[in-house]
Protein backbone atom coordinates (compact mmCIF):
# COMPACT_ATOMS: atom_id res chain seq x y z
CA UNK A 1 0.00 0.00 0.00
CA UNK A 2 1.69 3.27 -1.10
CA UNK A 3 1.18 6.35 0.93
CA UNK A 4 -1.78 8.93 -0.48
CA UNK A 5 -0.61 12.96 -1.54
CA UNK A 6 -1.70 15.10 1.22
CA UNK A 7 -2.54 18.51 0.22
CA UNK A 8 -1.67 20.78 3.10
CA UNK A 9 -2.82 24.34 3.61
CA UNK A 10 -0.74 25.63 6.53
CA UNK A 11 -0.69 23.22 8.79
CA UNK A 12 -4.69 21.61 7.57
CA UNK A 13 -4.94 18.73 5.50
CA UNK A 14 -7.79 19.59 2.47
CA UNK A 15 -7.41 17.30 0.51
CA UNK A 16 -6.21 13.43 0.11
CA UNK A 17 -5.28 11.95 -2.80
CA UNK A 18 -4.51 7.58 -3.31
CA UNK A 19 -4.13 7.36 -7.14
CA UNK A 20 -4.07 9.89 -10.18
CA UNK A 21 -7.44 10.00 -10.78
CA UNK A 22 -7.85 11.06 -7.10
CA UNK A 23 -4.88 13.36 -7.58
CA UNK A 24 -6.85 14.86 -10.77
CA UNK A 25 -9.97 15.43 -8.77
CA UNK A 26 -8.92 17.01 -5.58
CA UNK A 27 -6.67 19.32 -8.21
CA UNK A 28 -10.16 20.48 -9.75
CA UNK A 29 -11.83 20.67 -6.69
CA UNK A 30 -9.07 22.57 -4.08
CA UNK A 31 -8.23 24.39 -7.20
CA UNK A 32 -11.74 25.98 -7.82
CA UNK A 33 -11.61 26.65 -3.72
CA UNK A 34 -7.56 27.70 -2.85
CA UNK A 35 -5.43 27.51 -6.01
CA UNK A 36 -2.70 28.82 -3.59
CA UNK A 37 -2.51 25.55 -1.87
CA UNK A 38 -2.84 23.57 -5.51
CA UNK A 39 -0.47 26.47 -6.95
CA UNK A 40 2.63 25.55 -4.17
CA UNK A 41 2.00 21.84 -4.29
CA UNK A 42 3.16 22.01 -7.95
CA UNK A 43 5.54 24.92 -7.90
CA UNK A 44 8.18 23.10 -4.70
CA UNK A 45 7.42 19.36 -7.04
CA UNK A 46 6.04 17.79 -4.44
CA UNK A 47 2.96 16.23 -6.93
CA UNK A 48 5.55 15.52 -8.57
CA UNK A 49 7.45 13.57 -6.37
CA UNK A 50 4.88 11.84 -5.08
CA UNK A 51 4.00 10.79 -8.97
CA UNK A 52 7.70 9.33 -8.71
CA UNK A 53 6.94 7.46 -5.49
CA UNK A 54 3.86 5.78 -6.94
CA UNK A 55 5.87 4.71 -9.74
CA UNK A 56 4.22 7.25 -12.66
CA UNK A 57 6.84 8.33 -13.81
CA UNK A 58 5.25 9.68 -17.63
CA UNK A 59 3.36 11.62 -15.40
CA UNK A 60 5.77 13.06 -13.65
CA UNK A 61 7.75 14.05 -16.08
CA UNK A 62 4.65 16.19 -18.02
CA UNK A 63 4.08 17.87 -14.06
CA UNK A 64 7.70 19.26 -14.03
CA UNK A 65 7.92 22.79 -13.42
CA UNK A 66 4.54 23.50 -13.75
CA UNK A 67 3.54 25.91 -11.33
CA UNK A 68 -0.28 26.70 -12.18
CA UNK A 69 -2.80 24.12 -11.65
CA UNK A 70 -4.96 24.58 -14.92
CA UNK A 71 -1.90 23.75 -16.55
CA UNK A 72 -1.61 20.50 -14.74
CA UNK A 73 -4.84 19.46 -15.19
CA UNK A 74 -4.58 19.97 -19.02
CA UNK A 75 -1.54 17.77 -18.90
CA UNK A 76 -3.24 15.31 -17.04
CA UNK A 77 -5.76 14.99 -19.33
CA UNK A 78 -3.61 14.87 -22.12
CA UNK A 79 -2.26 11.86 -19.99
CA UNK A 80 -5.49 10.24 -19.26
CA UNK A 81 -5.96 10.43 -23.03
CA UNK A 82 -2.12 9.37 -24.08
CA UNK A 83 -2.63 6.48 -21.80
CA UNK A 84 -6.13 5.22 -23.30
CA UNK A 85 -7.44 5.71 -19.83
CA UNK A 86 -11.56 6.22 -19.68
CA UNK A 87 -12.59 9.16 -17.67
CA UNK A 88 -14.93 8.66 -15.19
CA UNK A 89 -18.48 8.97 -16.40
CA UNK A 90 -19.28 12.04 -13.92
CA UNK A 91 -16.40 13.58 -14.77
CA UNK A 92 -17.09 13.82 -18.33
CA UNK A 93 -19.96 16.04 -19.12
CA UNK A 94 -22.53 14.67 -21.76
CA UNK A 95 -21.35 16.42 -24.75
CA UNK A 96 -18.10 16.65 -24.41
CA UNK A 97 -16.30 15.77 -28.36
CA UNK A 98 -19.35 16.80 -29.34
CA UNK A 99 -20.94 20.39 -31.07
CA UNK A 100 -23.65 21.08 -32.74
CA UNK A 101 -23.52 22.22 -36.46
CA UNK A 102 -25.85 24.16 -38.97
CA UNK A 103 -26.56 23.38 -42.49
CA UNK A 104 -26.49 25.30 -45.36
CA UNK A 105 -30.84 24.44 -45.09
CA UNK A 106 -30.19 25.69 -41.22
CA UNK A 107 -30.98 22.61 -39.91
CA UNK A 108 -28.92 21.99 -36.73
CA UNK A 109 -27.57 18.68 -36.20
CA UNK A 110 -24.96 17.02 -33.49
CA UNK A 111 -21.81 16.24 -34.56
CA UNK A 112 -18.08 14.55 -33.70
CA UNK A 113 -15.66 17.36 -32.63
CA UNK A 114 -13.09 15.76 -34.84
CA UNK A 115 -14.88 14.98 -37.99
CA UNK A 116 -15.51 18.04 -40.78
CA UNK A 117 -19.30 19.30 -40.70
CA UNK A 118 -20.67 18.33 -44.47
Amino acid sequence: MVEPFYFKSYDRVVGVARDERELETEIMRIGSQDPACVNYHLREGHIVSWLNYVGNRTLAEMLKGVSDYREALARMRDYFVMTGEKAKSKDVPPNLGRRETTDSRGRTRKSNANRRPR
